[in-house]
């Protein structure tokens, strides 16, 4: 079970904000129902102060309701893996994430750690629904947080999965560091099965206790995987961001034979291979928020204003794609290198 489970009652969060506008929506009423919230005018009150201090807020993150104006698909970025789907879009029914990875770019895209959540889930299927009418689409839905481990908080993946159940030309990739599967899920059609893939995103248990704070232990991603994966939906393995770490060969080659023993036994879609890489820009923010982590102090090169570890990144790639191609066809391997 995950380790960010909790009552509605019991909330991780050190206040809760809502909009005006957000108010009467139903997840706003169901999560405030025995709080004491703050009504804010717009999020960005909150979200956009100055001065913000991202890793203290991380350790006690506020909640923030809001309503989201503007778009809500956009076209995949070139930075991420379209695996040779021509209408690549994504969307994000938050702003950040509950865990807290040191390497995320989140935390140089935004001056808070402050999760907001937006309410009006409709308009962003009235948008989607549109897109449809023109051609199929390949969406990927948690990009900018981790949807599966904020579900029992928004209900957001459920409320989705019942308008992707009669929206055949729509697939759906949900990519998580979590091990949480709610149960509704095994309930689906088998039709919205297939389309529904899991990514999910493996790092060696030593990077995952180092780096990836509050996420599930790889254990329990890979007993997820497994249920998953024989529930019937489509598993894609992410090996992205690989990082360049002392003993990086011997830790990596243990790790991945480590997935292939506990995944022998289940079909596996596909797989990704990214290494780390940021904008120079995120970076400069990112060291500010942890001046203290040294994997952030890395004597990067910096490309068209990408940050990246050079020839090093061929190398590891091209490592992890050897080790991977054991067990998995290389034409199910996607690579993305600078």
């Amino acid at each position: 079970m995950d380790n960010l489970k909790n009552t509605f009652y019991n909330l991780p969060f050190s206040h809760i904000y809502v909009e005006e506008e957000a108010l009467f929506s139903p997840l706003a009423q169901k999560l405030i129902k025995k709080t004491a919230p703050i009504v804010i005018h717009h999020y960005m009150d909150i979200f956009g102060r100055t001065h913000q201090n991202f890793s203290i807020q991380k350790e006690s993150p506020a909640l923030i309701l809001a309503v989201k104006h503007g778009n809500f698909i956009y076209p995949g970025a070139n930075v991420c893996q379209s695996f040779g789907n021509s209408y690549f879009y994504y969307t994000s029914f938050a702003m950040n994430c509950p865990f807290h990875c040191e390497y995320c770019y989140l935390q140089g895209m935004y001056s808070s750690a402050n999760i907001v959540l937006f309410v009006n889930t409709e308009d962003y299927l009235k948008e989607l629904a549109q897109l449809l009418c023109q051609h199929s689409v390949y969406l990927c839905i948690s990009y900018d947080t981790d949807l599966l481990a904020l579900e029992y908080l928004t209900g957001f993946l459920e409320h989705y999965l019942c308008f992707a159940a009669k929206k055949h030309k729509l697939v759906t990739e949900l990519r998580t560091k979590s091990a949480v599967l709610p149960s509704f899920l095994f309930s689906l059609p088998e039709e919205l099965k297939r389309r529904l893939i899991f990514a999910y995103t493996l790092s060696p248990q030593e990077v995952t206790e180092r780096y990836e704070h509050k996420t599930a232990p790889l254990s329990a991603r890979l007993s997820a995987i497994r249920s998953a994966g024989s529930a019937g939906f489509p598993i894609r393995l992410c090996f992205d961001p690989l990082l360049r770490i002392p003993n990086f060969e011997h830790i990596y080659g243990n790790f991945i034979s480590q997935v292939h023993a506990a995944l022998s036994n289940i079909p596996i879609q596909d797989a990704s291979i990214g290494v780390f890489r940021i904008s120079d820009s995120y970076l400069k923010q990112m060291r500010k928020n942890l001046p203290e982590s040294g994997l952030l102090q890395y004597p990067f090169e910096n490309t068209q204003h990408v940050c990246h570890y050079g020839a090093h990144s061929s190398e590891m790639i091209s490592f992890v794609k050897q080790q991977l191609s054991n067990w998995i066809p290389e034409e199910k391997i996607d690579t993305l290198d600078l």
